[in-house]
């Protein structure tokens, strides 16, 4: 952040490997899908599963017609696995310190599996965008101009937190400023305005003019 602090009028953050981290329940479930489907052990390795919707994977692993059921499928499957779930460091500070009408989540997940990580995580976003509120997910600016407009701001006057190149990818595509957290992805495949380990070294003050926000360490 130059000189350590800016200026934005409100925050978007990523959920998975933003706020918190399912990685556990999400290599549990989509481990037993797999399995369920037939899918081979060496074809399902070479899937990335971090930050791309459910459909967009699957799509790469089935033909079109059995995608709704698969997709059903591993929801059901993900929705009811919330162990392990942990608050990443900085989240609960961070959030706790903002106002409801100036942050919202912006996820790939849909809004059932959404909603039931963020319960478990004691979340409670005054907006959430989810896949099913958009018909093109990240890296499309889509998810990230939604929230801008349902929050009331400007693009160029929000702040994209994002753990995944997909998602800074359609932080900048939407015209957003972009801080990258180091916390799924090697630090040089993070393309950001500003870059830190976690929510911790991030602080906001709300004021008259906006948020201001601090980077730490």
């Amino acid at each position: 952040m130059s000189d350590s602090h800016f200026r934005t009028d409100a925050l978007l953050f990523d959920m998975d490997g933003t706020l918190v981290s399912s990685l556990d329940s999400v290599v549990r479930c989509w481990t037993r899908w797999a399995r369920e489907y037939a899918i081979g052990a060496e074809r399902f390795a070479r899937v990335r599963l971090h930050g791309r919707p459910a459909a967009e994977i699957i799509a790469e692993l089935l033909p079109a017609e059995r995608i709704p059921e698969a997709l059903a499928r591993i929801e059901e499957l993900e929705v009811q696995d919330v162990d392990g779930l942990v608050v990443l460091p900085g989240t609960a500070a961070l959030l706790g310190s903002l106002p409801a009408e100036r942050w919202a989540v912006v996820t790939s997940a849909t809004r059932r599996l959404a909603e039931a990580r963020l319960a478990a995580a004691g979340i409670a976003p005054g907006l959430l965008v989810s896949a099913d509120d958009v018909e093109r997910g990240k890296p499309d600016p889509e998810p990230f101009l939604l929230a801008a407009e349902k929050l009331g701001f400007r693009p160029g006057r929000c702040t994209v937190f994002e753990d995944a190149p997909a998602g800074l990818q359609a932080g900048r595509a939407a015209g957003m400023r972009t801080v990258a957290l180091a916390t799924t992805h090697d630090p040089a495949e993070l393309d950001a305005d500003v870059l830190v380990k976690d929510l911790s070294q991030v602080s906001a003050q709300v004021d008259g003019g906006g948020v201001v926000l601090r980077q730490h360490g």
